[in-house]
C-alpha cells in the first residue's frame, strides 16, 4: 500500500519553514435585494464559524476552527462536496475534504459527491459514474467516518432538482449575470457554446445547501459569492412565502429556510496551480502537471515538483506578491507536514458492496432531511399536496 501524499511531499520537500498565524478578515458583505420592492433589508450582520458578527481573528493554521456544541442542544448541520470530475487533487484535498474530518467530530455533517454540477460542462458519459464512486471512496479513505457522517450522490436524492426549479423562479436573472465564475468559464468554454446549466447552477447549489437546514458550509475563496446568493435567495424566499403568508396556508409559519453561516478555512482555502502560481489548482485545468491529485504515484508527484514553476531569487518567503509559486508552494508544504496516513482507497474501492452500502445508507438519510423542507416549500408555494 502506498503512502498518501502528504508523506509523499514532505519526503521532497528539503527547504525549512516555521508556522505561522495569519490573519484572515472574516466578514463579508452582504447584497440583499433592493429595489426588488419584495424585500426588506435586514440588519443582521454576517460572521464566520457561528460567531453572529463580522470580525478580524488570528487563527492557528495548524488547529482547525469548530464551533463547540453545547450536550444539552441539537448539534448544528455543515454540509459540503466535491465534483466527481477530472482527478481529485490536493487543492481538493487541503481546501476542503481535509476539513471535513474534525467538523464530522462537532457538527452533524452530510458529504456529498456532486455529479449533477459535474454536467454543466462538457464531459465524459462512461467516466461519471465510475469517477462518482472513486469520489466516495476518495472521502472514506481520507477520514470521514460514517458512524459520524453521511456520504451520498446528489442525484440519488431527487429533491435537489425538485428544489432547485422552485428556487429559479424567485431568483432574478441579474443575479446569476453577475457570477464571476460563470462568467470565466464561458469566456473559456466560447459564449456560444455555453449551456444553460452553467449559468444556473448557482441555484443548484443553493439547493443542496437549504435542502438541509444548514447552519454551515465550508467555502473556499472561489465560492464565497456563490454563499452570498445563497444567503440572499433564502431571505427573498423566507419573505415572499414564509412568516404569516404560510401560516394561513395552514404552514407552521415562520421561516422556510435556515440562512447559512460560512465556514472558510484557517488557511489552505485556496491552493494555486503548480504551473502558475497566480491560478488556483484545478481539475479541469488542460496540463495535469500543474495539480497534485491524490491517487498519483510517488515517482508522479516528485516529478511534478521538480518540474514545478519557481523563480531565481533565492531563499524562500511567505506572502511576497513577486514570488506567487514560492508562495504556494511554503504553503502546501506547512499544511501537510502535520502528520502521513495510509490511504485506503485500494481496499475501499475493491468492495463494491460497502461502498454501494455506504451510499444508500447515506441518500436514505439525505432524502429524509430533504424532503421534509421540499414538501413545507410546495406547501409555501400553494402547491397542491401529493
Amino acid at each position: 500500500m502506498s503512502r498518501s501524499v502528504l508523506s509523499h511531499f514532505l519526503t521532497l520537500s528539503h527547504s525549512p519553514c516555521s508556522r505561522f498565524t495569519p490573519s484572515l478578515c472574516c466578514g463579508f458583505p452582504v447584497k440583499y435585494m433592493e429595489g426588488t420592492g419584495l424585500v426588506r433589508r435586514s440588519r443582521r450582520p454576517i460572521g464566520l464559524r457561528g460567531t453572529g458578527f463580522p470580525s478580524i481573528c488570528s487563527v492557528s493554521a495548524s488547529e482547525p476552527v469548530v464551533q463547540e456544541s453545547s450536550p444539552s442542544s441539537a448539534k448544528k448541520r455543515v454540509v459540503s462536496g466535491v465534483q466527481p470530475t477530472g482527478s481529485i487533487h490536493l487543492g481538493n484535498y487541503l481546501g476542503a475534504i481535509k476539513n471535513w474530518i474534525p467538523l464530522q467530530n462537532t457538527y452533524d455533517t452530510l458529504f456529498f459527491i456532486v455529479d449533477l454540477h459535474a454536467i454543466t460542462l462538457p464531459y465524459e458519459t462512461q467516466q461519471l459514474s465510475r469517477a462518482t464512486r472513486d469520489t466516495a471512496a476518495i472521502y472514506l479513505a481520507c477520514g470521514v467516518d460514517t458512524s459520524k457522517a453521511s456520504i451520498f450522490v446528489q442525484s440519488h436524492v431527487r429533491a435537489h432538482a425538485e428544489l432547485m426549479w422552485l428556487l429559479s423562479s424567485a431568483t432574478p436573472i441579474g443575479w446569476l449575470n453577475k457570477m464571476i465564475q460563470f462568467k470565466e468559464k464561458s469566456r473559456k468554454a466560447g459564449d456560444e457554446n455555453v449551456a444553460v446549466a452553467l449559468l444556473t447552477y448557482p441555484v443548484l447549489m443553493a439547493s443542496d445547501i437549504l435542502l438541509y437546514q444548514s447552519d454551515f458550509v465550508p467555502v473556499g475563496e472561489d465560492q464565497k459569492q456563490h454563499l452570498e446568493l445563497t444567503r440572499e435567495l433564502a431571505e427573498r424566499v423566507n419573505y415572499l412565502y414564509g412568516g404569516r403568508k404560510l401560516k394561513k396556508l395552514g404552514g407552521r409559519g415562520g421561516a422556510i429556510f435556515k440562512v447559512p453561516e460560512p465556514l472558510i478555512p484557517p488557511a489552505g482555502a485556496r491552493v494555486m496551480s503548480l504551473t502558475d502560481g497566480l491560478s488556483k489548482m484545478s481539475k479541469s485545468a488542460p496540463s495535469d502537471l500543474s495539480r497534485i491529485n491524490l491517487l498519483d504515484s510517488k515517482d508522479v508527484i516528485a516529478n511534478k515538483i521538480k518540474r514545478c514553476k519557481t523563480d531565481s531569487l533565492s531563499g524562500l518567503e511567505f506572502d511576497n506578491p513577486e514570488r506567487p509559486e514560492c508562495n504556494n508552494l511554503l504553503s502546501v508544504y506547512q499544511l501537510i507536514s502535520g502528520k502521513t496516513k495510509e490511504i485506503r482507497y485500494e481496499e475501499i474501492i475493491s468492495d463494491s458492496a460497502y461502498l454501494d452500502r455506504v451510499l444508500a445508507e447515506g441518500s436514505k438519510r439525505a432524502a429524509d432531511i430533504a424532503d421534509a423542507t421540499l414538501n413545507n416549500v410546495y406547501q409555501a408555494m400553494g402547491f397542491l399536496r401529493r
